[in-house]
This record gives structure tokens, sequence and C-alpha cells, in this order.
């Protein structure tokens, strides 16, 4: 006996053919969506010439597509084989290049029109003619004159359109295929014409140009289940500036942060834009503008875990490069601020820092006597402060020079000679520098007993970051020049000597200058005075906005606050957050008596003029 039926069990089957043809109808939703898909049709047909001709004929509105392709044979499985395409047969054939699959795409004229005819000439010669109406399940195929010069060819029309597709206009038309199907056009090399008789306007369609700077060498993102193209670019920043995610050629979604997968950085920054097209993404069929979120799409994200990565350097270098440019941008801003505001502002209760002393000489001293270091001192012989006679004590700026006394063959002690490499210092070991400016390093390598080691070492320089650039990386003396962006930078030096490697390491501050240093005194050295430089240190989590740093004389902003990251978002509220930095740390140091409430006074006066003059 046979296996008995479950009645409870069985097969999915449609209850109403014509309710599932028109909700399939209605699906589409986006009627640049529905021409775009007839246009690949031409395509797919392999026309070489397509014409979009939009019109109006006894009052009423149409559109026209007409193209020079492999004509339609038979209209009437066309017509009775919804959701059953020739197209996907063909695809398991062998056949390449073809974009639809569902056998739903003439459907979607309901939502462009009232009614569609298609007239298409075959393979054989004769002319027919498909009729169909919207909200109507009959279709009508008749024979017609020949209408074509050519053998072949289709034309479409719909008419009359809908009363809010009246206004779609040739030039909205030319742009949505130009980013739609751009590579479709791009490699089959259909000339694509609007001919919008109503703007008496012709425009061709061409190829969607990003204006952006084409990123090269981008990591391969090889996939088990298909190909993975990607064309992105760099550009200025711009909501407009968007990946579109495409099949075959033709735009799938516009912006592919739409998929929570790429609702992340750096992919949703505002610099790249270009294509990622995906063979084998399956398509939502009803509207073919969205994707099965599925296993396949699931390896799709893993591809692009290696882009991920290089496009997040990409457009962290970006903004570090912007933000070097809105710093000097800035910088001059509150400097001409800052100096119209003291022209309102009373100078006795301003003095702006005022340091007690004198910048010193530099000096190169020996046993015999001081010589100036730039050949301007009077060589007087009062002793400059914190310099020691002892040689390797002092690592200041100040170079210690021993005495010169001839040498005589063998007076040379054993005593004199180095040993081993034991200590390494970098001289200076701090130092502040000012942005676009350059300083010379020395690496002192030295032995247990702090005899210099000069002779079986070798040296390689290293920094932290990149703030600027080293002018070699061996040797023991090299110059550090500055970037355009104030911040802190650190150097390492590598002294190895047989085995034996040593690091020492040296920090540079680099700031930013608003006025440098001004004033005078009687001996014409320049005193501290005017408004000191600024630096960057990245503290996230701390809760420090600004600190004044009296030793180095410069004013420390916290660029990883809160507050900051939320003003860099636009630069004219980054420019007022860093000027009421200023003038909070200019008052707090300029009135160190005051008490709070004068302090908060002199703060708003002193914020007052000069973001007057922002």
């Amino acid at each position: 006996m046979g296996k008995k039926k479950d009645p409870n069990a069985g097969s999915l089957r449609i209850g109403d053919h014509w309710n599932a043809i028109t909700i399939i109808a209605y699906s589409q939703n986006n009627p640049l969506k529905a021409i775009a898909e007839f246009v690949e049709n031409s395509i797919d047909a392999k026309a070489r010439h397509i014409k979009i001709i939009r019109g109006k004929n006894k009052g009423q509105h149409y559109i026209k597509i007409i193209d020079d392709g492999n004509g339609i044979n038979d209209f009437k499985y066309v017509a009775t084989h919804i959701g059953d395409s020739i197209k996907r047969k063909l695809k398991k054939q062998g056949a390449s290049g073809l974009q639809g699959e569902f056998g739903i795409g003439l459907l979607s004229f309901w939502t462009v029109g009232e009614a569609l005819m298609l007239t298409s000439t075959g393979s054989e010669g004769i002319t027919r003619r498909l009729k169909l109406v919207k909200d109507n399940p009959g279709y009508k195929i008749t024979e017609v004159n020949q209408l074509f010069e050519s053998t072949t060819g289709t034309e479409l029309v719909i008419s009359p359109l809908l009363s809010g597709i009246r206004q779609l206009h040739g030039e909205k038309i030319q742009n949505y295929l130009a980013s739609e199907l751009r590579d479709r056009i791009t490699k089959s090399g259909a000339e694509i014409r609007i001919i919008d008789k109503s703007a008496r306007k012709e425009l061709l369609v061409e190829p969607r140009k990003f204006e952006g700077q084409l990123i090269h060498n981008l990591p391969e993102c090889a996939n088990p289940h298909g190909d993975i193209y990607c064309e992105l670019y760099v550009n200025d920043p711009s909501p407009e500036n968007k990946i579109g995610l495409y099949k075959h050629g033709t735009r799938v979604i516009p912006d592919i942060t739409t998929l929570e997968a790429f609702s992340r950085p750096p992919w949703k920054s505002d610099l790249i834009e270009g294509i990622i097209d995906v063979s084998f993404l399956q398509l939502t069929p009803g509207t073919r503008d969205g994707i099965i979120l599925d296993e396949v799409y699931e390896s799709l994200t893993v591809s692009l875990d290696a882009l991920t990565e290089t496009l997040t350097t990409i457009v962290e270098e970006y903004k570090r490069a912007e933000e070097e440019t809105a710093s000097k941008s800035i910088l001059k801003k509150i400097s001409r601020a800052m100096k119209e505001a003291l022209l309102f502002l009373p100078v006795e209760e301003y003095g702006w820092l005022e340091l007690k002393g004198k910048i010193k000489p530099k000096v190169v001293r020996s046993l015999t006597g001081t010589l100036p270091n730039d050949g301007n001192n009077s060589g007087g012989s009062e002793e400059p402060e914190n310099v020691s006679l002892e040689n390797g004590n002092n690592e200041s700026d100040s170079i210690i020079m021993p005495e010169i006394i001839p040498e005589k063959p063998g007076d040379k002690s054993f005593f004199d000679f180095p040993g081993p490499l034991h200590s390494a210092i970098i001289s200076p070991a701090s130092t502040v520098l000012s942005v676009s400016k350059s300083k010379s390093f020395q690496l002192k390598a030295r032995d247990k007993k702090r005899t210099p080691v000069e002779d079986g070492i070798s040296v390689r320089w290293e920094q932290k970051g990149s703030l600027g650039k080293l002018s070699s990386e061996t040797g023991e003396f090299i110059e550090f020049t500055a970037g355009e962006e104030p911040g802190v930078e650190e150097l390492k030096a590598f002294v190895t000597e047989n085995d034996l490697t040593i690091e020492c390491t040296a920090v540079i501050t680099i700031t930013g200058e608003l006025f440098g240093e001004e004033g005078g005194s009687e001996d014409g050295h320049k005193s501290k005075k005017g408004l000191p430089g600024y630096t960057f240190r990245h503290c996230p989590g701390e809760l420090w906005r600004s600190r004044y740093d009296s030793e180095r004389r410069i004013i420390v902003i916290n660029n990883g606050h809160a507050d900051f990251l939320f003003a860099a978002k636009s630069n004219p509220r980054k420019l007022r957050y860093i000027t009421k930095l200023y003038a909070k740390e200019l008052v707090l140091v300029n009135f160190p008596e005051a008490d709070k409430d004068k302090l908060l006074e002199r703060m708003i006066e002193l914020q007052l003029y000069t973001e007057e003059n922002l």
C-alpha cells in the first residue's frame, strides 16, 4: 500500500492569480526605476541607439522608448509568463550581461501611465504590437505594417501618463539614468538620447563621472560566490558623496550606508564616493532596488573588511590634513581678532603675560673664556644662568667645549679611551618648536664613566607621530622640521654597539604662535611678552579643556574633550571655541589676584571684543 498523504501538508499555491499580478505591478514605487528597466531591456537586446521621447499628443502626455536592438519574437510568451522570464532561461544556457530575470519588468508601467503599447519586429521580419491596460487582465497582440526602416527594433509607448508623472522632465530622467545605468552604458556602448519635446531639449545620457580623486591600489576583495568590483574616489566633504551598490553595472542601492552593516565609519564619511559592483547579490524582485540579506550578503561584508581598513586610513589622513589647514586659518583669525581687541581695552590692565627676566644669549664656553654663539655678544665676564662647566652635565641648547690642548704622541692615558656603550641621550631631550620651524638634535653615547663613545656604534632614528619630518634616519646629528599642525611629537634614537642596543627619547612640543615675541629691553634683546602659542594634547575622557604651561609659555588644548569634538564639526564653531579657551587662560594668568566675579567679567570683556573681529 502507498503512503497515506497528510491532509495538513502540501505545496503553496496562488489562490487568485490576477490579485498576485496586481500586487507585483504596484510593487515598483519609483517611475524612474521603471523607465530604467525599459532602457535595460533595450540594452539586453543589444541595441546601439536608444531614444526616450517625452511629449504630448492630442492633449495626452506620453513617454516613448525606441531602440534598434534585437526584436521580440514571441509576444504571447511575454504576456502569459509573468514571473518566468526568457532571460532566466538564457542565463541557464550560458548567456551573460543580461540583467532582468523575474519577467515582471513590463508590469511596472502601471506606476507610469494608463496603457502600454509594445511594437517590435522579430527575427522573421514580422512587426507585431502588444497592448496592455492598467488594472485590466487582458492583452491583445496584432500585426502591423512595417514600422522601422531596419529589420529589427522595438518601440514602447506609455500613454496617457499618470497625473503625478507629467512633470517628469528630461533632465531628471537624464541624471537618474546616468547614475542608475552608469556601467551598463559604459560596457554596452549604447547611445541614449532624451528628446524632451515639451521643454524643446535634446539630452545625451552620459555615464556619471565622479569628481574626486581615484583611489588606486585598493585591496582585492575576493569572494567565492563571484566578483566584486570597487571604484572609489576621495572628494571634498559633501552630503552628495555616496557609495552606490551595483549589480552587473546597474545601481541597486544609491547609498550603501542604508544597510546596517555599513552604517558606520568610514562608509558614513562624506569624503568617499563611487561604486561597489557585486555580481552575486540576490535582488528583491518587486522593486529591484533592494537586496536579500542572506548568507551571500553576509559573505560580502566579510570580503570588504580589508577595504574598510584602507578607507579608514584614507579618511583619517584626509581629516588630519584638513585639520592642519584649518588650524593655520584659525591661528590667523584669532591673531587678527586679538589685535583688534587690544585697541579697545586698557593697556595698563592687560600686560599679556610679561614674564620676569630676559632671554639670555646662547653661548659657547671654553675653559679659556666665553665666546658669543652668534657673534653678537659683547663677551662680558658675567656667567649666564644654569650653565655648567662640567662636560656632559648640561643638556640645554648651550654647548660646552673642553680646553683644546695639542696632543703629543703617547700622551693619551689609558683612561681616556672609552669603554663599552653604557648609556645614551638625545640633546635636547625636550624642546618647544614653532610650526614649520626646524631644530637640530644630537645623539650622545657614553660609557659607564660618561666618556663619549664615538666609534663602533650605529644610530637609527624614528618618530612616533607624523607631525613633522626627519632629515635622516641614521647618523649622530639629525634635523627635525615641524609641520603645520601643533601637537606633541616624540623622537626615538636606537644606538647599537655589537649586540647591545640602547633606546632614548626626546619630546618636541610643536606650537602655533599668534604674535611671536614682542617688546624689547635696553640691551636690544626681546622679552617674552605677547600672546602665547598653543598646542594640542589628545586626552579623551579627561575633563580639562585647556591649560596654561607657564614654563614653556604655551596654551595646551585638549582635543580629545567632548566639547572640542563637538566644536570641530563646524569650522566657525571650532574657531569660537578655541578663542574662548584663549580668553579663559589669558585672563586667569593676567589677573591672578582677582576673585571669580572679576575673572568672569574680564572673560566676557575680552571675548566680546575678540569675537567681534573674528
